[in-house]
Formats: structure tokens, C-alpha cells, sequence
């Protein structure tokens, strides 16, 4: 039976698109499976390959379905991620091999993994303005990408004014088990408050490329700057975060009625 509204005003591929959407919304289709094939899809909507393929891609711009070919489109998981600024200031876990994102990931029952690298560079200009250095001094930057059973999740990137760490583990390319924010202090820049940006946009080339991203996937840019108690910026935090998958969570207390 063809499923084409012959009074309606959009477009056949629109009406496509509409109607998996639907199903994927309402749990018809659920996370992982697979969509019907292009031939079915042809048959049930009385149209041509062409027509089926263009209303496919509205859904794959909208992030909901991914094309794995030869195989077909499957309807894309979402699993959420909750990203929470004020747990910067809760203790390193225990173990050595873990990071605090890594230790909730595993409580999660998700098998997390990251890649870390560091490099001596000029900082980005927003880096640069927020560590109230000049463009051409010189910043480490430890750079992650973090995966989700082995597929690519978020950019953890953070830039520390070289004059401050130079000779110290956060030059190492691995996991400090204290923490760099510890480093920090033991070098005598310890801080004691920070400032959250927030803001959504599409992902740059690079980041396309470090997320394994296709179309339609905005991210979100969580970018937080670390104070000293004389109000010296020693760090520069850059998280991206693919939309789809994560939640910005900030808890808030009323002043004078509990402490964090």
C-alpha cells in the first residue's frame, strides 16, 4: 500500500521522511535497527530511487538514521552523556587508569577509551584572549578524544601557558593519575574558581574529522577558563560535544543556604 498523500503540499520525499521519522519517534523504529531497503521504500511509496534516497538524507542531516552501506540505513543510538562544570572540583578517582569522565562512563556499564597527545603551539586566538596571552606566545595543549565502545564521543582539548607547566608531567602524553589541575597547584597556580561558556554550533573541519562525524551532527562547545586566587588564568579548556549525545547538567544552590 503507498503511503503518498496525494493532497498533501510538501514534496513525496518529504512525506518520506516525515513518516520514518515518525516511527523513529515513536519507537516503531528503534535505536540500532535497520530501515527498510531503497526497493522497498520505492514500493511502498510509488516513486522513483532518487525521490526515496533525497528523503533519506533529511533524516540523515537530521542525525537521526546513519548510512552504513552496502548494508543500508540503520536508526542511530543516542546515548546521553551528562556533562556536569561543577564536578571539577570532586576528588581524581582512586585508580591510575581512570579520569573522572572515564570512571562515570564505566558506572554507566560503557567501555571508555581516549587518546591523548600534547603539543607546543601558539595558542588559538579565543585560547589566547582567555589566558590573556599574546598570540604568539607559546601554550601546551593536551588534546583527547574520548570514545564509547571504540566510537568517537567528544574533544577534550586543554591549553596551559608554557611558561607555567614547562618541564612538568602535563607535557606527558598519558592520563595523570592526580589530576593536571593538581599539577597545577603544586607548582603553585592552584584555582580556585572558573568561568562556563556555552554554545552551539556546527562542528569545524577538524573536528569532523577527530568525531568520525557525518552530516548533521551540530555539536556543542563547552569552553571553561581556571582562575588563580589572584585571578590569573592558567588554563584553558575546550570541550566539543556532539550534540546528540550529551546533556549540559549545572546544579545551583541558593546563596547562604547550603555550600557545594
Amino acid at each position: 500500500m503507498t503511503r503518498r498523500v496525494a493532497d498533501s503540499p510538501k514534496p513525496l520525499y518529504q512525506q518520506l521522511a516525515d513518516s520514518l521519522r515518525a516511527k523513529i519517534i515513536s519507537g516503531e523504529l528503534s535505536p540500532g535497527s535497520q530501515l527498510p531497503t531503497e526497493k522497498d521504500l520505492c514500493e511502498e511509496f510509488a516513486t522513483a530511487r532518487q525521490t526515496v534516497r533525497h528523503g533519506l538524507a533529511v533524516l540523515v542531516n537530521e542525525g537521526l538514521i546513519s548510512p552504513a552501506r552496502p548494508r543500508g540505513y540503520f536508526v542511530r543510538r543516542h546515548e546521553l552523556s551528562y556533562v556536569r562544570p561543577q564536578s571539577e572540583w570532586r576528588p581524581q578517582p582512586s585508580s591510575p587508569e581512570m579520569d573522572r569522565w572515564m570512571e562515570e562512563q564505566t558506572t554507566l556499564g560503557r567501555e571508555p577509551s581516549q587518546r591523548i597527545s600534547v603539543e607546543i603551539i601558539q595558542p588559538p586566538s579565543k585560547v589566547a584572549e582567555r589566558l590573556n596571552i599574546q598570540p604568539t606566545s607559546l601554550v601546551v595543549a593536551r588534546r583527547r578524544v574520548r570514545y564509547i565502545d571504540s566510537e568517537p564521543f567528544n574533544i577534550n582539548d586543554t591549553f596551559y601557558p608554557y611558561e607555567l607547566v614547562k618541564g612538568s608531567e602535563i607535557l606527558n602524553p598519558a592520563d595523570i593519575a592526580r589530576g593536571a589541575s593538581q599539577v597545577l597547584t603544586e607548582l603553585g597556580y592552584e584555582q580556585v574558581r572558573a568561568t562556563d561558556e556555552i554554545e552551539a554550533r556546527m562542528p569545524l573541519p577538524d573536528e569532523v574529522a577527530r568525531l568520525e562525524l557525518g552530516p548533521g551532527n551540530p555539536v556543542l562547545v563547552h569552553r571553561l577558563t581556571g582562575y588563580t586566587a589572584n585571578d590569573e588564568p592558567v588554563r584553558c579548556t575546550v570541550n566539543v560535544l556532539i550534540g546528540s549525545k550529551h546533556v549540559v547538567l549545572f546544579e545551583r544552590v541558593k546563596p547562604g543556604k547550603a555550600s557545594l
